[in-house]
């Protein structure tokens, strides 16, 4: 298809076109997802086309592109071929390393079913931007979807972008329209919780500039004077990056609050990205636009995280909770997480993730999502808990979960929130994003396959139990990679994520004398004492 042919991006026909595709999307579903050995094509488009100075806050963020490679072991179906794109090419040992991970699958058949297709271009623009910017590239990869009935792409999210290149591939996305996008915003989200009857913090969302800002501060702390603290949020922040608090330490009571606020918020607004200043983020604010809201204190409190679904045939469901493990200078960076939540909040964020997955059906949202709570202990043993925001997207939990899968073969069983094996047994993971230590520049994708090798740091398929890296392109470059630790109890997840972060620091300070560095170790790593399930 010639490209100049195609419909201009956001034209009422390129709308039109992707609304044909996507209508054919319930057939396929219902022909070939539940037949592991009909033959099919996903094309894989990692890209996180989010808000690009958002996202330079986020160290090594071009590397999460390979956080999706946990797709590949979508090649256990004989019959399956995957076309991975990315913006520069990945190291062939963190291909083989994922390959090697397929249980029953000869390494050379799973192989031979996998393209992988590369922009070359390191800048920090969006894959799906940099892939519709090269003609020839869009070229090659419709060149290689075998049949197009019995094709999708899949994308970290859907913008305006992965929209025009499902419809220059003509394939349907799996994943929602991004004329619901708003449904994902801050703003979007509190209007979503009100309308599920799910308790959310109180606040006010839709608000425009620094004059807005202050009102909504000043109606929080004169409707509850003993008010500690207040979060203002951008509509489209993303791991907590676009957040910052406020405390009210020293403000009035009563009188006098707005103009205390209008003096004081400037200077003493604490960011939760490093480089962030009032000036850039007012601005940031005037263009997003963006909500505040009451931080929600509580000694104990928790925040757990739902992970839904809504497949092509419009039917909602529960995949999987987990505790996420929170940093940063106020504690609302995502850092990692624990499967499952705690056994005493699970099933009561089940019940009201639920709940908001219907209203988002009614929306005609489709695709994974997760839904963000804050849990807080009560006198009576029992918690409380609110909805915080809707990720209409993948996620820095998606991508464990998704290797538990496929690593195991088990069954997310809903009645209970746990995971089980074949066996019945349940299985557990400690997982980051962001096990950082200064010493681990330097390190290879070569020398980490060495070090699991000698420490045994795998995934053990008799007794699915063990150890899964990814984020490995960032490790030489960042000193930062991601990890996934399996166990059959939360206790030796977490005692083999320990023993894996030691085996690691080892070797990294082993490396520092080798190269006669006395460069001084300055303790940064994961921690997953917060939340913990």
């Amino acid at each position: 298809m010639d490209p100049n042919s195609q419909p201009n991006p956001g034209s009422p026909e390129e709308i039109w076109i992707f609304n044909q595709l996507q209508a054919k999307l319930p057939l396929q579903f219902q022909r070939l997802f539940e037949n592991p050995k009909k033959p099919r094509t996903i094309v894989v488009v990692p890209s996180l086309t989010l808000d690009q100075e958002e996202l330079t806050k986020i160290e090594g963020a071009h590397h999460y592109e390979e956080r999706m490679l946990c797709m590949l072991m979508l090649l256990r179906m004989p019959r399956t071929r995957v076309i991975y794109v990315t913006s520069q090419p990945v190291h062939s040992m963190v291909i083989d390393y994922f390959l090697h991970q397929l249980p029953g699958i000869p390494f050379s058949h799973a192989r031979s079913r996998l393209e992988l297709l590369s922009c070359h271009d390191a800048s920090p623009a969006p894959l799906t931007l940099k892939i519709l910017r090269r003609p020839r590239l869009l070229q090659r990869i419709r060149e290689r979807i075998i049949d197009v009935d019995s094709s999708h792409l899949s994308a970290f999210n859907v913008t305006h972008l992965e929209r025009t290149l499902a419809v220059r591939l003509g394939i349907p996305i799996y994943g929602c329209d991004p004329e619901l996008g708003w449904l994902g915003e801050k703003s979007g989200c509190r209007k979503v919780f009100r309308e599920a009857g799910v308790q959310l913090p109180r606040g006010f969302e839709d608000l425009r500039d620094e004059g807005d800002i202050f009102d909504a501060l000043t109606d929080l702390k004169t409707t509850n004077p003993k008010l500690r603290r207040a979060v203002v949020k951008l509509n489209e922040g993303f791991s907590g990056e676009g957040n910052a608090l406020l405390s009210f330490e020293g403000c009035p009571e009563k009188d006098g609050v707005r103009a205390w606020i209008a003096e004081n918020l400037p200077k003493r607004l604490r960011f939760e990205a490093k480089t962030e200043t009032w000036p850039a983020f007012r601005r940031k604010f005037e263009q997003m636009r963006g909500i505040v809201e009451e931080f929600i204190e509580g000694k104990g409190k928790t925040s757990p995280s739902v992970q839904c679904r809504i497949d092509p045939a419009g039917n909602p469901h529960i995949i999987s909770t987990h505790d996420q493990v929170l940093g940063g200078p106020t504690g609302q960076i995502f850092l990692g997480c624990n499967f499952p939540a705690h056994d005493d909040y699970r099933l009561q964020i089940q019940e009201a993730g639920m709940d908001i997955a219907r209203v988002l059906c009614n929306y005609r949202v489709l695709g994974r999502f997760g839904i963000d709570f804050i849990c807080v202990p009560k006198p009576d043993g029992s918690w409380e808990s609110y909805a915080i925001e809707i990720n209409l997207r993948k996620g820095g939990t998606t991508h464990p979960f998704m290797m538990l899968q496929f690593l195991t073969h088990g069954e997310f069983d809903e009645e209970t929130g746990l995971y089980r094996s074949p066996s019945g047994q349940p299985r557990y993971y400690v997982a980051s994003d962001n096990l950082s230590n200064a010493r681990y520049q330097g390190l290879t994708p070569r020398d980490l396959i060495d070090i699991a090798v000698l420490y045994d740091l795998h995934f053990n398929g008799a007794n699915q139990q063990g150890v899964i890296f990814h984020l490995i392109g960032a490790l030489s470059e960042f000193g930062k990679l991601g990890v996934m630790c399996i166990g059959d109890s939360h206790d030796n997840a977490r005692q083999l994520y320990e023993e894996t972060v030691e085996d690691l620091d080892f070797e990294a300070e082993r490396q520092d004398h080798l190269r006669g560095e006395t460069r001084r170790f300055d303790g940064r790593r994961f921690t997953a004492a917060a939340g913990e399930g």
